[in-house]
């Protein structure tokens, strides 16, 4: 029998947990001040300065205007003054700027309007992580800076320590957004189980990120399964939930996220050249450390790999 006033309590928490995306309330562990003290800089590449291509002109001469969507932290978010962008990836867009010898000019933009903003030339390249597809290939080209991981989390004190496969998830109970990319593989990974007679997983879905993360505390849920960078910070924040595994985007394929410019525009080919140098000389590895993300790193940056498919 359900104990109302405490199951009443635990609702309120999380409700209040999950909202504290707030800059009052942010995770200890990041720094989501607009000044920003520990931000990396980057060296002059002038190998990436020579692959831009003759005669390529910048919004702004001398600036490198890139779109943002400060969809949440640890990627981009708003600061704690309410209007500087501040992440993983504005620090990362700051590093290939300095590469280039250029000043970062940051666009915030909604998710929605980047394809169209990057096409009529309000900015010069977006990075937001945006993943590569083969459908976004007609349009843009990529300069890989990350993997698309899922995160797979559960309980601080949970007894799941490890889910790296299909078996491992055979019977379990998780959490994961209607609709999405993670659900499509799960229900691929619930069907390899079937087939290989063991159980089914369960999945469960839940309106929003309050009651998902209820679900998960009360015992209703044993797993979630999100955007990894999401739960770190959530992991971060709330200090009651680990990790236990991730997941490719483009399970059984590795999913790449990636700088996204105009096709054609021959500006992929320096930022994948910026990128490597980055990677190189351990500025890209101290960044994505910086934000807790050292488990996305790519061994190398590419121009225009191949993305996830058409459904």
């Amino acid at each position: 029998m359900i104990d109302i006033p405490a199951f009443r309590t635990l609702l309120i928490a999380a409700i209040a947990s999950a909202l504290s995306f707030s800059p009052a309330h942010a995770a200890e562990d990041f720094d989501l001040s607009p000044q920003q003290p520990g931000r990396l800089h980057a060296a002059r590449n002038d190998a990436a300065i020579a692959a831009i291509p003759r005669g390529f002109k910048f919004v702004t001469p001398g600036k490198f205007t890139i779109a943002v969507s400060p969809g949440g932290p640890p990627l981009a978010t708003y600061a704690t003054d309410a209007k500087t962008v501040v992440g993983a990836d504005p620090d990362y867009a700051y590093a290939i700027a300095d590469s280039l010898g250029l000043t970062l000019e940051i666009v915030p933009v909604a998710w929605i309007d980047w394809p169209l903003g990057l096409t009529s030339g309000k900015y010069d390249a977006v990075i937001s992580n945006v993943g590569v597809t083969e459908q976004r290939k007609e349009k843009f080209d990529f300069s890989t800076y990350r993997q698309g991981l899922h995160g797979i989390f559960v309980k601080s004190d949970s007894p799941i320590a490890s889910i790296k496969e299909p078996k491992d998830a055979a019977g379990l109970r998780i959490v994961v957004g209607a609709g999405t990319n993670q659900e499509r593989i799960l229900v691929k990974w619930s069907q390899e189980n079937v087939a290989a007679g063991l159980k089914p997983i369960e999945l469960q879905y839940y309106d929003d990120e309050a009651t998902s993360l209820l679900a998960l505390q009360s015992g209703r849920a044993d797993v979630i399964v999100q955007p990894h960078a999401q739960l770190v910070f959530i992991a971060a924040r709330d200090k009651n939930i680990k990790r236990v595994g991730t997941l490719s985007a483009g399970w059984p394929d590795r999913s790449d996220v990636a700088i996204t410019t105009r096709k054609g525009s021959g500006l992929a080919d320096a930022l994948t050249v910026a990128t490597n140098g980055l990677i190189k000389d351990g500025t890209y590895a101290k960044i994505l450390d910086h934000w807790h993300l050292s488990e996305e790193a790519l061994p190398a940056s590419e121009t225009n790999p191949p993305g996830l498919p058409k459904y």
